[in-house]
């Protein structure tokens, strides 16, 4: 199939049917999700020992804890035993898992600790060959990933240029530190790549996301024209890309002394009562707004403006979407609860803005039923503007596809080494 997958993308488009072969899927989940590093989590969502949250690594079920050590780990959620998963909650905190069938317990490191009725065995239990199966595991900056793949690149060198997106989209913690506040899942009946192409898709917004911008303020509408503000789209290599949209808010430690918006004028207030100087007051208001990228991390995570948004590909033509918001650890309350505020304006399940993406999300999916042998076009973009991207880096304005170019030619490496 290798030769098939590689004329199924070329430098201007992909083949509809990578949206809608189950055969396809199926070796994405081997060749992509299986051998490609995969975000599982932020630091934060283990506030300390003992503590773990469940996730996926593609299909498969896993668990990210964290040791008394303080050391990560990802392990299968499967009994070495007779396969039964051994946690179902979403996180917590437990110093043993214990599987619900037969009793096998694990550590939080996934050692075997004990076996109920050891002495029915002929041969005695080797705790050492039956631990829960651990993935390798690297961090970067908070972000958790893990993959099956013992041979990969380090993480750092996997991430290359867009290690320097996660650190300016770190900076939303204005000196505190990022934390997880609070997420929501959702499913769509559509492909996972659709998705992955819309986080670096600045050309839908002012036609998908009428109703948002009619919801704000004209100084809020005028900040959200994302194709009018000097932009770009940038490919960062192995699949990754950055979309900027509102250049002044790429480093939010920069134009401090710029005036408070009127939105934020309240909490502004509300800050400096609390005791806050000038200049964090400045610092924590900036903060909030978020910043003015959508950094995409190939395959399933990307650093969207002021939330992480996770896909897991389920079927062919069904995946989940889990949005996390992420404010200030340790940092005002007030802060915090405006973000909260302005992430369901537009992410939340009752927002202006995500319903509308997730309905173009599923019309794509039933129009790719649409015709044997098209195109998906993907040639979109005009030069990006002088100065802006890195040097050596493929590049478009704002509205280029830029990012979804990039995306796939990291798809065809990957199918067809």
């Amino acid at each position: 199939m290798t030769e098939d997958y590689a004329a199924l993308v070329r430098d201007d488009r992909v083949h509809t049917m990578l949206y809608r072969d189950p055969a396809i899927f199926d070796d994405e989940m081997e060749r992509i999700f299986k051998q490609a590093w995969i975000w599982v989590g932020h630091d934060s969502e283990l506030p300390g020992a003992n503590s773990f949250k469940t996730a996926h690594v593609g299909r498969q079920p896993v668990i990210v804890t964290r040791d008394k050590a303080g050391a990560v780990h990802v392990l299968l959620n499967r009994c070495r035993h007779r396969a039964a998963s051994v946690c179902e909650r979403k996180k917590g905190k437990a110093s043993v898992f214990v599987c619900p069938y037969h009793g096998w317990s694990y550590d939080v490191d996934g050692g075997l600790r004990k076996v109920p009725f050891a002495d029915g065995y002929r041969e005695p239990v080797d705790k050492a060959d039956h631990s829960l199966i651990a993935l390798r595991t690297e961090c970067y900056n908070g972000m958790i990933f893990a993959t099956f793949d013992d041979a990969i690149m380090p993480l750092a060198e996997w991430l290359g240029p867009a290690r320097k997106w996660i650190d300016l989209f770190m900076k939303q913690g204005a000196g505190f530190g990022v934390k997880t506040l609070g997420e929501h899942r959702f499913r769509f009946p559509g492909n996972w790549k659709i998705q992955l192409e819309n986080t670096t898709d600045a050309y839908h917004f002012p036609i998908v996301h009428k109703t948002f911008l009619s919801s704000l303020d004209e100084d809020t509408e005028n900040l959200m024209d994302v194709l009018g503000q000097g932009g770009w789209v940038e490919d960062l290599g192995n699949g990754h890309s950055v979309m900027v949209m509102i250049p002044d808010l790429i480093d939010l430690e920069e134009n401090l002394d710029a005036p408070i918006p009127d939105r934020f004028a309240a909490l502004a207030a509300e800050l400096a009562a609390e005791g806050h100087d000038d200049d964090q007051v400045r610092r924590i208001v900036r903060a909030v707004g978020g910043s003015g990228f959508n950094l995409n991390l190939f395959p399933n995570v990307a650093c969207s403006m002021a939330f992480f948004r996770v896909l897991r590909p389920v079927a062919v033509n069904e995946t989940e979407i889990q949005h996390i918001a992420i404010g200030m650890d340790g940092g005002p309350e007030a802060a915090n609860r405006a973000r909260l505020r302005l992430h369901e304006h537009f992410q939340g399940p009752m927002g202006f803005g995500t319903p509308d993406d997730a309905e173009g999300w599923e019309r794509v999916q039933r129009g790719a039923a649409a015709g044997d042998a098209l195109w998906v076009m993907l040639n979109r973009g005009v030069d990006a503007p002088d100065g802006r991207p890195e040097p050596g880096h493929e590049a478009g304005d704002v509205s280029a596809e830029t990012g979804m170019r990039a995306a796939y030619q990291m798809w065809k490496r990957m199918m067809t080494a």
